[in-house]
């Protein structure tokens, strides 16, 4: 009789036993989506690729299912800009000159803020150029907004080599390149949402707001500088 019971046991176990693995299975290969921060349309199912449109990593998203429960966070975190979280942190422009970022550069204007590096040779330098025509295309309407362009490496990013990078794009006095001691620099780009562990990994994405009103919005930072001149118009306004 036990040896009846012994058999049964086991030939139980092994018929549960595919149950467990499946579902263990079902578990482990749940498609793990990376997606482009600037384009959600553009995704992989691979790690460590790039975005073909912008050059930036893709990031690991959530699986569906619990994704779903995120999502007011998710949106809460991206409208989450405030004027009053803005740090007034000390930094260096282009010229060597010490600023309040906040108190000095964002305090009751219209602004438009980057992100870039001098080093870099991908989409840097089109940012830069959509900035200078955005600052044409400002005046020439009588817009008056303050442009940003804050470094994501700071510690190469000397104001020397600001100074040359502004002027190859012939930036004008409204609009100021911003480096400084790297702990305040990250400060900054933690507040603005723009902080990474890797400065090739940097947002292209613009920030576009009314200090005095408290309205922020983003675009992304190959925008048309007509379309930017526009929202900067509308933010402009705002009251």
């Amino acid at each position: 009789m036990k040896l009846v019971l012994a058999l049964f046991l086991v030939f139980s176990s092994a018929l549960a036993a595919p149950a467990i693995i499946s579902g263990q299975t079902r578990n482990k290969t749940q498609a793990v989506r990376y997606e482009c921060p600037m384009h959600p349309d553009v995704t992989s199912t691979k790690p460590g690729k790039k975005c073909p449109k912008c050059g930036m990593r893709l990031e690991k998203k959530q699986p569906a299912a619990t994704a779903a429960t995120n999502e007011p966070k998710a949106a809460a975190e991206a409208s989450s800009l405030s004027s009053m979280n803005i740090p007034d942190e000390q930094v260096v422009d282009q010229n060597g000159k010490e600023l309040k970022f906040y108190s000095d550069l964002v305090k009751n204007k219209t602004v438009a803020i980057n992100f870039i590096f001098t080093t870099c040779t991908a989409i840097c330098p089109s940012l830069a150029a959509t900035f200078r025509r955005v600052q044409q295309d400002a005046t020439a309407r009588g817009v008056e907004v303050q442009l940003i362009s804050v470094s994501v490496d700071p510690t190469t990013d000397t104001p020397e080599r600001l100074r040359d990078f502004a002027t190859k794009f012939k930036a004008g006095p409204n609009w100021t390149f911003v480096t400084g001691d790297k702990a305040r620099i990250d400060a900054v780009l933690q507040a603005l949402g723009a902080a990474v562990s890797i400065k090739t990994d940097h947002t292209p994405m613009i920030l576009i707001g009314n200090e005095a009103s408290d309205y922020w919005t983003r675009a992304y930072g190959l925008t048309s500088p007509v379309k930017i001149v526009d929202l900067l118009t509308d933010a402009a306004k705002r009251k």
